[in-house]
């Protein structure tokens, strides 16, 4: 009989979803469940991050597969017997250990979702036991919620042979924190910073009004994730070529018009901006913009050009000039976690002192 209810109070994050497979992944499958478009498929790309190439990376788009798309029977004349040939898919004349995603794969058709659970449970493909020809293979699978509406579910004795987990959407910060060391726009990560509401989830509870996010109950097709506003990149730094009407329309077709209104918004204000190498050469009198939006993009724009220790106690001053604890909240948390500058900012006195006055403000 197959579930379509598995939910738990204690979801976990994305960072912790990767420690989950890297220490459990050879001989716990975990499931990893969550919304659409908040960063299940990017596992993969993560863990050939940590793991580098000692491995192989396979990835299995389980909807689209069929039976023969695993392994088949083929007659052995000599020896008049059939033999199993496994899918070059696996990689099996390789000596490396495998990295397997099972991904969507609760959307499996049932009848085909039984050609996975001899993978997940003993780490077989057909007739090939991994753990004897590759062994530190690891399998992992992800899906969509159940309450989600998009077609997930899972056979009991499936799910018996796994390990599940709820994965949370990132908060504004986290993602933020993402979007700096990965080179998304300042005018997106201002908007995000300013409307953290835009990652909220349906599941919360209180986001019924909430216009910006997915919600099984209006069958949008357009909405916020962490994946979309990632593909609005393109579309803002691309604005000048595109025009106003034509770039409206693509962020409406990527985000959804609620969020496009306000991300316009956001961009509209860009002339209003102080450059921070004007705000490194004055910053005990330069002009201090009126708009938070157009501070709150200096703050990324700050993290995306200092290079140096002199630069950052510089912007520093011009920082705490600055009356809102909010906007400096974003440049304290950009600043002592992102890549970028991370390694300045923790010897940096004045940031120091900031973040022990302001820690319930930081991550």
């Amino acid at each position: 009989m197959a579930t379509n209810t598995i939910q738990f109070n204690n979801p976990i994050s994305l960072s912790e979803a990767r420690t989950a497979i890297l220490e459990l992944g050879t001989t716990n499958t975990a499931v990893i469940k969550g919304e659409p478009g908040c960063g299940k498929s990017t596992l993969l790309k993560m863990l050939k991050e940590d793991l580098g190439d000692r491995y192989d990376y396979i990835y299995v788009d389980c909807p689209v597969k069929d039976i023969g798309d695993t392994a088949m029977s083929i007659p052995d004349h000599d020896r008049t017997k059939l033999t199993q040939l496994v899918s070059e898919l696996f990689m099996l004349d390789s000596p490396k250990p495998k990295v397997i995603m099972l991904d969507e794969f609760m959307k499996t058709p049932k009848l085909l979702q039984t050609m996975w659970t001899r993978l997940m449970l003993e780490h077989s493909v057909g007739d090939k036991d991994l753990d004897k020809t590759h062994p530190e293979s690891i399998i992992f699978a992800t899906s969509n919620n159940a309450s989600d509406g998009v077609g997930d579910s899972m056979l009991a004795h499936a799910g018996n042979r796994v390990t599940i987990y709820n994965m949370r959407k990132p908060n504004a910060n986290e993602w933020n924190l993402w979007a700096t060391d990965n080179d998304i726009a300042p005018e997106i990560r201002a908007c995000v910073a300013m409307n953290p509401r835009m990652l909220a989830s349906y599941l919360d509870g209180g986001q019924d009004d909430n216009p910006f996010i997915f919600n099984p109950d209006r069958k949008a097709l357009s909405f916020v994730t962490p994946r979309s506003l990632a593909k609005c990149n393109s579309i803002i730094r691309k604005r000048d070529r595109l025009g106003p009407n034509l770039t409206k329309a693509s962020l409406a077709g990527t985000i959804g018009a609620a969020a496009a209104e306000l991300m316009s918004a956001v961009v509209s204000l860009s002339g209003e901006l102080v450059s921070v190498k004007t705000v490194m050469a004055d910053p005990d009198s330069v002009r201090i913009p009126e708009k938070p939006a157009a501070l709150f993009m200096m703050m990324f724009n700050a993290i995306d050009t200092i290079e140096t220790q002199d630069q950052l106690a510089a912007f520093m001053k011009f920082v705490n000039r600055i009356s809102s604890a909010e906007v400096q909240s974003v440049f304290f948390t950009m600043a002592l976690q992102s890549k970028k500058i991370s390694k300045l900012a923790i010897k940096n006195e004045q940031i120091k002192e900031w973040s022990k006055t302001n820690y319930e403000l930081l991550i």
